[in-house]
């Protein structure tokens, strides 16, 4: 008998799919259900919550140690006695004394260093103490404060009853002493009444006075011994060895002073200058 055809049979990668096969065909695979997501709220594991929890004590810890911080920094500068003054130094003075000055300057000693009001001190001292122009004052930690005072220097005298008032560069009367310092001249000052005198009254002419004494030079400035004031353009210097020079107006300060310095050299013995033009200055009695 011939066995069966090839289709009968089926093809060798059909085997078992036969008419007479017992396996049924595969069914097909159903898809795969989308997993669902992780939860993220709240509750969820890492969520912001847990997170934000996490974090709380570091947080609260960093706080409490800024505080205490804060607090042992306070208490090293105002209430221990480790930053307190102790000791008060004063400098640069010439006339005055360095007791004076400590005594006006009354800095609280026990007292916490931060806690010491510098500009205070300053208006102090120069309210209680008019010579002095300037002060700085200077925390030397961890104990010590320290006043370095600038003196003003007088340019000009005022004779002033049995005294003499000093005046600086800026026009300031700021002592009156008993006796003139050497160096410095006095004014005298007698104001014109006629109708161009009138127009600068006594405190015009004395800031004046005070330019042409504190614009001298050196040389010139020990030499004089009083300036004298009668207008604004007639200003007159009176020098040692009864030498006068004819100054004029308050302008031009630096042109006449170089013009006295030459004619000074180069006229020793005249005894009387002007240089009220310092480009034409003029000399005589030599």
């Amino acid at each position: 008998m011939a066995g069966a055809s090839t289709a009968q049979r089926g093809s060798p990668g059909a085997a078992g799919n036969g008419p007479g096969s017992t396996k049924r065909p595969k069914a097909p695979k159903a898809p795969k259900s989308p997993k669902p997501p992780r939860a993220s709220g709240p509750a969820g594991p890492g969520g912001p919550l847990l997170r934000g929890l996490r974090r709380g004590p570091v947080l609260v810890a960093g706080l409490v140690l800024a505080a205490l911080l804060a607090a042992g920094c306070a208490w090293v500068l105002y209430g221990s006695s480790w930053l307190r003054v102790e000791k008060v130094t004063a400098g640069g003075t010439e006339i005055l004394t360095s007791q004076q000055v400590l005594l006006a300057a009354a800095v609280p000693v026990g007292a916490p260093m931060v806690s010491v009001d510098t500009d205070e001190i300053e208006a102090r001292l120069r309210g209680r103490l008019p010579r002095i122009d300037s002060v700085d004052v200077v925390r030397a930690w961890p104990h010590g404060i320290g006043l370095k005072v600038t003196e003003r220097k007088p340019v000009l005298l005022i004779k002033k009853d049995a005294g003499f008032e000093e005046v600086d560069a800026s026009g300031v009367r700021f002592d009156t002493v008993a006796k003139a310092p050497g160096g410095v001249p006095v004014l005298e000052l007698s104001v014109d009444r006629s109708a161009s005198g009138r127009r600068f009254d006594e405190d015009r002419l004395l800031h004046e006075a005070v330019g042409v004494a504190g614009g001298l030079r050196q040389a010139i400035r020990k030499e004089t011994v009083q300036v004298k004031v009668g207008s604004y353009d007639s200003v007159v210097l009176e020098l040692t060895r009864g030498r006068t020079v004819i100054w004029g107006s308050g302008e031009q300060g630096d042109a006449k002073g170089r013009a006295l310095t030459a004619l000074l050299k180069a006229s020793p013995k005249a005894d009387r200058f002007d240089v009220s033009v310092p480009t034409a200055p003029a000399v005589s009695g030599s």
